[in-house]
């Protein structure tokens, strides 16, 4: 099979399509044929091993100290199931499938193994390819943090400071679902596409500083990385939540005292790999609530481009790569 492989730490250009051999479905295994992923942010940054601060030498024990120890990246799939395992009772050839293998990575191919009880789900009825590979990374992150960490609410105010990204516009259309009022904080460029996705207010972030305007929020979700505590104290009510999808070590470390400190609540850290959070999310955009922002598309053998784009800083939403002809379906 054909497969993206990234051998080294460094620009878009160490990523390189090779042939390699395809997996084999083990018992409780499905094989899915890949037609659509992405490049998100986290391969961007695994690729370029540019890791928030203080977490340089974690992250490379981890990932591999010289080179990724999984050289095929991507975290996010939509496709067909090849072939299952004699043990799989879930999925046959045939279906239609979106899945999330997060830090297993490996969904830059034409083919992925997954166990069929990770985190796979049906596809979206109405929804392409593309559009299915691009909600797992953003959707699964913003409905874990502001449902589970921050128990959002009706009527609560919602700041989302990134609100164009993956995670950050999937956050304005989860949160608006969830009841609450959201600002968006984005470039000017971008606020129609923040209140089309439901943000009540935009703030241009390179005009005005949120956290010094004098208004409150009961949840801050940072998706940049630089909305610390420290920054954000005052803009938050009694009892507000600062949620840190993007911090950097010491960040994370300082957050269970400036909670207890404050009375507030600071989190942050990764969000898990659930196949529930899947089958939320799929219900979500079979209902109108939820559909993923696409930046632009490039084909497996443009994966470098497509990495490039990534790190342009520039991106809305999802860099989706189409892996034969089945993307456009």
């Amino acid at each position: 099979m054909k497969a993206a492989v990234c051998a080294a730490y460094g620009g878009p250009d160490v990523v390189q399509v090779r042939e390699i051999p395809a997996p084999l479905a083990k018992p409780g295994e499905i094989v899915i044929r890949v037609l659509a992923t992405t490049v998100s942010s986290a391969d961007a940054r695994v690729r370029g091993a540019r890791f928030p601060a203080g977490f340089a030498l974690p992250a490379r024990l981890f990932l591999g100290l010289t080179r990724p120890r999984t050289p095929i990246l991507g975290t996010e799939l939509a496709g067909v199931v090849e072939a299952v395992g004699t043990k799989v009772t879930r999925y046959r050839p045939g279906d239609k499938v979106f899945a999330f293998s997060g830090v297993g990575m490996g969904c830059h191919a034409e083919f992925k193994a997954m166990p069929e009880d990770g985190p796979i789900a049906p596809m979206p009825a109405g929804f392409t390819f593309e559009e299915a590979a691009s909600i797992s990374f953003g959707g699964t992150t913003a409905l874990y943090f502001l449902r589970d960490v921050a128990g959002v609410q009706p009527g609560e105010r919602v700041l989302v400071n990134g609100a164009s990204g993956a995670v950050g516009s999937a956050a304005v259309q989860l949160a608006r679902h969830f009841g609450a009022h959201v600002t968006g904080v984005c470039s000017a460029a971008n606020a129609g596409l923040a209140r089309s996705l439901g943000a009540d207010e935009v703030i241009d972030y390179a005009v005005a500083d949120f956290a010094a305007s004098g208004a409150r929020w009961d949840i801050i979700l940072d998706s940049v990385g630089n909305a610390s505590f420290a920054r954000c104290r005052n803009a938050l009510t009694e009892k507000g939540r600062l949620l840190l999808l993007v911090a950097g070590l010491g960040e994370l470390l300082k957050s269970p005292l400036q909670s207890r400190a404050s009375g507030l609540k600071v989190a942050g850290g990764p969000a898990p790999e659930r196949a529930q959070d899947l089958a939320t999310l799929k219900a979500l955009c079979e209902a109108g609530a939820f559909k993923p922002v696409i930046d632009s598309h490039f084909p497996l053998d443009r994966i470098a481009d497509a990495h490039a784009r990534a790190d342009s800083q520039r991106k809305v939403g999802s860099v989706v790569v189409t892996i034969g002809q089945g993307g456009c379906e």
